[in-house]
């Protein structure tokens, strides 16, 4: 059966907002599918029953608009300058007038009142700008996604190679499918999660090392970690093209994870949304053919730290 209530998901062709359309669909919901510009990907979701809203996060009447009717939202906005505190103004704004009851919000672990990265710092910003409304509020701080894996992935030969600049920290990589079910899950059920901010993280911490262990048992190949110092890292993202905030971002969030900011095993993503999360092995099989050439972040031209 079609339920009454309508949800907003900005971010809605992304790793954690196209699954979460996709669950509450499937859950008999109506989804509105904020995106940024209409393509392949937004076409899938209306032909699995969403509304395509096209806009832009920074237009006040834009999200305005999309949030008529909506009874619960999910926030989140890319790593992009100086605009994020502003988003979630309006984002907020538009959320009271129009009487939404919940928004979950996308942050990050980094976010903090003293983090270097210029971006986790407007995440915790936004948060406590979110804190301050009269809808509940849920903030998600994920550690690095395990889609990192594939986006930083690089073959060479018939070896696989990681060559990141995390040295000996450790996470526990967290699939963007696993956290759409903690999001689903809290939109569909908000008041018991208002106010709270939820630390995400996958089934197991690794170091890179054992990650990397991971990797090769499960794609029958060796698979090796190759650490490199962060300014070389970071020269390596600029030749990419990859924009200075984004840089300044990843240089401050690498020295965040080798000081063990990103470390953690906790059971939140089974507790909330009832799925024990995905291992290393369980994303390369969902993910095989990711890992058949390099990634979009891969740092094939820089040479390794001494």
């Amino acid at each position: 059966m079609r339920s009454d209530q309508l949800f907003l998901i900005t971010g809605a062709t992304g790793n954690t907002g196209a699954p979460t359309v996709e669950m509450l669909l499937d859950a008999g919901h109506r989804v509105r599918a904020f995106v940024h510009r209409t393509d392949q990907r937004s076409e899938a979701l209306a032909a699995k029953g969403a509304e395509i809203v096209e806009g832009d996060l920074l237009d006040f009447r834009a999200v305005s608009s999309a949030m008529s009717g909506v009874s619960a939202a999910y926030f989140c906005y890319p790593i992009a300058p100086g605009s994020l505190v502003l988003a979630t103004t309006i984002f907020a704004q538009a959320a009271s007038e129009a009487g939404v009851r919940a928004v979950v919000n996308m942050s990050q672990i980094s976010a903090r009142r003293e983090a270097k990265s210029n971006a986790a710092q407007q995440h915790w910003l936004a948060e406590r700008l979110l804190d301050r409304a009269a809808f509940g509020t849920t903030h998600l701080r994920p550690t690095f996604f395990a889609e990192w894996l594939k986006w930083q992935w690089m073959r060479d030969g018939n070896e696989g190679v990681l060559r990141l600049p995390f040295g000996n920290g450790r996470h526990a990589p967290i699939s963007g499918v696993d956290q759409a079910r903690v999001i689903a899950a809290i939109l569909q059920n908000p008041a018991p999660h208002d106010r709270q901010i939820y630390p995400l993280v996958g089934a197991r911490e690794l170091d890179h090392y054992g990650i990397a262990d991971e990797l090769s048992d499960a794609l029958a190949m060796p698979v090796r970690y190759e650490p490199v110092d962060i300014p070389t890292f970071a020269a390596a993202l600029t030749d990419l093209g990859r924009t200075e905030f984004f840089v300044q971002h990843i240089s401050s969030v690498a020295q965040d994870y080798q000081d063990g900011i990103f470390a953690g095993e906790n059971n939140l993503v089974e507790v909330i949304s009832g799925h024990k999360p995905m291992s290393v092995a369980d994303y390369v099989n969902a993910n095989r053919a990711a890992f058949d050439h390099d990634g979009p972040f891969a740092t094939r031209k820089q040479p390794l730290a001494s």
